[in-house]
């Protein structure tokens, strides 16, 4: 009998992952693991592991006897070694496609609240100040800005299509995407240097990873268009927290959108909570109840391929399919 380990989850139950997995005939476990000491002890003997924010690190892996495959709840994988997996010849697959309009639907709404300062405007109305809450100059209209889009996956050309219907200008930087590709998305493709020195708003749609990692740092930030917007609903590591404090206290940013950040959870003395020009969330862009049910149905599947000996889907770790 196959075992089935899922290292940690946030739903209320496994319900949805059982009903996927019973023709299986598996052994499916549950547990709320948040060390590697503690992963180590469930995914020793599993068969499949199912993963959603426990840190999968090298040692962990390393500790998998009979792992045939680890598959990460999301799109995004950084909390998995994919190289310790790759060593081990373990594939490591993300679920891709289950939030993108979701995702899509949250960057434009931030893209939306920064540009016409909503939030300082509500404030000021509901504390008894009728009029504009913030100078002119800073209300500003998409169809007159050039957006700069970091990473034209899915989830950027989703972003795309939304904001050709605003009339903006889009600028497109993704190494691993064609030019031709980017053109037919509705983007101009561009070098990143071009995109931070031409973009009045920047939104960030790219994996974390070893190229990206604080993608947006302090010179990063010297390169920008004073007083550019930014967005970022990708992955918190891909924004130095530092130097984004230090660039909206100098005006170089003007206003942040964002619903990761790095750490995770924001400390709650953190200074980026007290800026009037910043929006936070907490890591919800994907949530809606039918993403939620799809990821589940999706990773679930993605195992029950695995126990059944069939080719796998995204493959992220370069793991040669079955």
């Amino acid at each position: 009998m196959p075992k089935v380990v899922i290292t940690d989850y946030t739903f209320p139950n496994l319900d949805i992952e059982k009903l996927v997995l019973e023709p299986s005939d598996c052994e499916l476990s549950g547990h709320q693991c948040r060390t590697p000491e503690s992963l180590i002890k469930v995914v020793r003997d599993a068969d499949h592991v199912l993963t959603q924010f426990a840190p999968v690190n090298a040692d962990v892996v390393n500790a998998m006897e009979r792992a045939k495959v680890i598959v990460r709840y999301g799109i995004g994988y950084d909390n998995v070694d994919l190289a310790a997996a790759a060593a081990r010849g373990i594939p490591v697959c993300n679920v891709p496609e289950f939030c993108t309009d979701e995702v899509a639907d949250h960057t434009l709404g931030l893209m939306v609240a920064a540009t016409r300062c909503l939030f300082q405007n509500h404030h000021a109305t509901t504390n008894g100040n009728w009029g504009l809450a913030v100078p002119l100059g800073q209300m500003k209209t998409l169809a007159r800005l050039t957006v700069g889009i970091v990473g034209f996956g899915r989830i950027g050309r989703a972003v795309a299509k939304r904001l050709a219907g605003f009339g903006s200008r889009l600028l497109v930087y993704d190494p691993a995407i064609g030019d031709e590709e980017i053109e037919q998305g509705g983007g101009e493709p561009i070098s990143m240097g071009e995109l931070l020195a031409n973009s009045d708003l920047i939104t960030l749609h790219c994996p974390s990873s070893e190229t990206t990692r604080w993608i947006i740092n302090e010179s990063s930030i010297s390169k920008m268009k004073p007083g550019a917007i930014l967005i970022n609903v990708g992955r918190g590591d891909l924004v130095d927290p530092d130097a984004l404090v230090a660039a909206l206290g100098l005006g170089r940013i003007s206003a942040v959108g964002l619903d990761v950040f790095s750490p995770e959870p924001i400390p709650a003395d953190h200074p980026i909570l007290r800026l009037e020009n910043v929006i936070v969330g907490s890591h919800i862009a994907s949530a809606s109840e039918q993403a939620v049910i799809t990821l589940r149905e999706s990773a679930a599947k993605t195992v029950l391929k695995a126990i059944n000996g069939e080719p796998l889907p995204n493959i992220v770790n370069g793991v040669p399919n079955a």
